[in-house]
């Protein structure tokens, strides 16, 4: 059989009464934060027993007081918004406040720059050099993480480079040697000229340094000692003479 339904009115016996308040105290609380859990609901609960004990559960971390600040202010509103008058007044008393807000940013900013300082006492020149120091110290970490930051940019960039530069020089020798070898098989064993300097050998006084690559023509020799057909013919006529 099922429960039966129970009449809701106040328990009269004592034990009853208190029994029923713990139980139901416990589950309205669970209740409550699985409420604030699984729905992302700010809830707040208070509870006063008959002795005047308080129970109160406020949830996701916040305190009671924010939860009734909170009630209130959305009470009040609510309560401009349904009376015309009370709005444009609210909203004239917020206009006031920004008003007033600005000024004083604005004679703050008039202060932080040196100017319109009469008027002031000495610890509140103290106070106004202490937030200046505050101030600068801020700017000059900020710079100085700035250029760490854009120094180490540096580094890298300069760190790829140089194994560019060495990716490189290592294919420069590998077409270098190539080219020593092509020339060997070539022209066969002729002695073949490999500079002291390291750079190696090309073919018809092309050279490749460790510095930028140059390439240089070198001029073909003249023969020695080679008498042209003219004068060649001249002589064996005078012999024949």
């Amino acid at each position: 059989m099922g429960r039966g339904k129970i009449v809701i009115e106040r328990i009269d016996n004592t034990t009853s009464r208190q029994v029923t308040f713990s139980k139901r105290r416990s589950g309205l609380l669970k209740k409550a934060k699985e409420l604030s859990i699984l729905c992302d609901a700010e809830v707040g609960l208070i509870i006063f027993s008959t002795t005047g004990k308080l129970y109160e559960f406020s949830g996701d971390n916040r305190s009671m007081k924010s939860i009734i600040d909170r009630y209130t202010k959305a009470k009040e509103e609510h309560h401009k918004l349904l009376n015309p008058g009370s709005e444009i007044m609210f909203w004239k008393m917020e206009a006031a406040n920004l008003r007033q807000q600005l000024l004083d940013l604005q004679e703050n900013h008039r202060k932080l720059m040196g100017e319109e300082l009469c008027g002031m006492s000495v610890d509140d020149l103290q106070r106004l050099e202490n937030q200046l120091e505050t101030s600068l110290r801020g700017v000059r970490m900020k710079k100085e993480q700035i250029l760490t930051e854009e120094i180490q940019e540096l580094k890298r960039k300069g760190n790829l480079m140089h194994q560019e530069n060495v990716e490189l020089y290592k294919k420069v020798k590998f077409i270098e040697e190539e080219n020593t070898e092509l020339y060997r098989k070539a022209y066969g064993s002729r002695e073949i000229f490999v500079p002291n300097n390291g750079s190696g050998f090309l073919p018809f006084g092309l050279t490749i340094n460790d510095g930028p690559i140059q390439l240089q023509l070198s001029q073909p020799a003249q023969p020695h000692n080679i008498e042209t057909p003219t004068r060649t013919t001249e002589s064996r006529y005078k012999n024949r003479k």
